[in-house]
């Protein structure tokens, strides 16, 4: 095996970009990984426990784009620097060739969108407190897409919105949407009376499509990021996205979504929604229930129930039917456990889960350590229960494929999926496992293809595996990808398909405490 790179002076690309040539690198034979990356601190750290950071790369500074290919030898490698360098050289020619006036400052940009409000940015996070800053001081909302903004200057810029009356949305901001435009990574939804606060990115994905779902609407969906909610970022943006909402006449319920915040911000949180007389719902992933009732929400244990319970109350549901609904629903789920439990070999005891969305593992591992104890991850619950090594699972595990050791000079996993495809063979050679679960997130931003990319490889690893493929679908039938087709097309390779990940994650625990997993 062999690893060669090259080191591009003062050239830069933006991420996307680079994600995306990096994605057509891996994709030549013989190939084995290749990260196309600016030269920052935290990419040369990534690239370092990647096994890519070659000693000429060390002195590289942000300015400088990093090309690396590791492949079965130096010939290979060789041909694949070429290629990316072709990659990116056409890149710019497209640019250059299209002749459209791309505004290169805010001052262009309002030039062209006099009445804009919101400005989105996303560029490398050293720089882009400047520009929120620049956006706060002419009256714009900001939502901050970049991450790896420095501590102190995204709680000066969130400090700064705040003081002003203005939302900062981020840094590390992916989802929000706002009057009815989904920004980021986010979903096709009904409008509605339901406004949700999320400093969790795939949680706001969940919530808000499984109302829209159940025949409710957003009124607004703002998110925060999710360091918003520690105590040394103070909940700023929450606050005010959660004090937007309460002042917001089209809003009747509100809904927050979070893992559980530091108790400083709770007390603030709640010192807020003691101003109001609407319903608020919160899911704050792990938190006592009594404790959120004695801020004053209605406390929801996953963000199903926060979704359900939010339709219910929007909708004047009486609370005793809504909760005979779940009870319900929770019995049809064990039946079908021990139904499925049955047709699973006695060496198979494990539980593997592959996951898109950070909130969604998280999730998963809180119901899952209920039913059948600790599991081991990338990012437990429990730190004794860490991964040595978060590309080989042991016993059950989580794996979220959004965390930065997966990531490094690859697109997002709701993006990519050769990553997790090459996963999900490796899962199905081990007879021990008797499920494999996947999240597959759809809407904006993600892979326009998911069903056509995933079938082929579900296919491929049910003809090696006699474990069982569950599959939970986060989306919308008004998503361009349309989840009603996707589900339908992984249903049609044999897989257990279900549109809530706490359902699904509650389907597989029951069946594995039906087989003493």
């Amino acid at each position: 095996m062999a690893v060669k790179g090259i080191i591009k002076k003062g050239e830069y690309y933006d991420s996307v970009t680079l994600m995306l040539v990096a994605r057509d690198a891996t994709k030549l034979e013989g190939v084995e990984d290749a990260a196309v990356v600016m030269g920052t601190l935290q990419n040369k750290s990534i690239l370092e426990n990647s096994g890519l950071l070659l000693e000429e790369f060390k002195d590289a500074t942000d300015t400088d784009l990093l090309i690396v290919v590791k492949g079965i030898d130096e010939s290979v490698c060789n041909k694949g620097l070429k290629n990316i360098e072709e990659i990116l050289k056409a890149s710019k020619s497209k640019i250059a060739e299209k002749g459209e006036f791309v505004p290169k400052s805010l001052d262009g940009a309002l030039k062209i969108a006099p009445d804009a409000n919101l400005v989105l940015i996303s560029i490398a996070g050293r720089y882009a407190a400047q520009e929120v800053i620049k956006a706060l001081r002419k009256g714009l909302h900001v939502m901050i897409f970049s991450d790896n903004v420095p501590k102190d200057k995204a709680i000066e810029v969130k400090t700064y919105g705040r003081d002003k009356g203005l939302l900062v949305m981020g840094p590390d901001c992916g989802t929000a949407i706002i009057n009815g435009a989904p920004l980021g990574f986010a979903n096709v939804v009904n409008r509605g009376d339901i406004g949700i606060v999320s400093a969790a990115g795939t949680g706001l994905q969940e919530v808000s499509s499984i109302i829209s779902n159940e025949g409710g609407g957003i009124s607004q969906a703002i998110g925060t990021g999710g360091i918003d909610v520690k105590k040394e970022y103070g909940g700023l943006s929450f606050l005010t996205g959660l004090e937007a909402l309460v002042d917001d006449p089209d809003t009747r319920v509100i809904t927050l979504i979070s893992k559980p915040p530091h108790p400083e911000v709770l007390e603030k949180i709640g010192s807020v929604i003691k101003r109001t007389d609407k319903p608020v719902i919160a899911a704050f992933l792990g938190a006592e229930p009594e404790l959120l009732k004695s801020i004053g929400t209605i406390p929801a244990t996953n963000l199903e129930e926060a979704a359900l319970l939010s339709v219910s109350i929007s909708k004047g549901t009486p609370m005793e039917d809504f909760r005979r609904e779940i009870e319900n629903k929770d019995r049809e789920l064990q039946k079908l456990a021990e139904d499925l439990a049955k047709t699973l070999s006695k060496e198979r005891r494990y539980f593997r889960g592959l996951f898109q969305g950070g909130t969604l593992a998280y999730e998963t591992q809180l119901i899952l350590t209920d039913i059948i104890g600790g599991i081991n991850s990338n990012v437990p619950l429990d730190p004794s229960l860490k991964l040595e090594d978060s590309w080989k699972s042991k016993g059950h595990t989580v794996v979220d494929l959004g965390e930065d050791e997966f990531t490094v000079g690859r697109p997002h996993p709701q993006i990519d999926f050769d990553l997790r495809n090459k996963r999900i063979l490796e899962e199905a050679k081990d007879d021990s496992v008797a499920i494999i679960y996947l999240d597959l997130v759809i809407g904006y931003g993600t892979n326009m293809t998911p069903g056509e990319e995933l079938t082929p490889v579900l296919l491929q690893a049910k003809e090696m595996s006699g474990a069982l493929f569950i599959v939970e679908v986060t989306g919308t039938d008004r998503d361009p990808q349309n989840k009603s087709k996707v589900m339908q097309m992984l249903k049609d390779t044999g897989a257990v398909v279900l549109e809530r990940n706490a359902s699904a994650t509650k389907l597989a625990g029951y069946i594995l405490r039906n087989i003493g997993g």
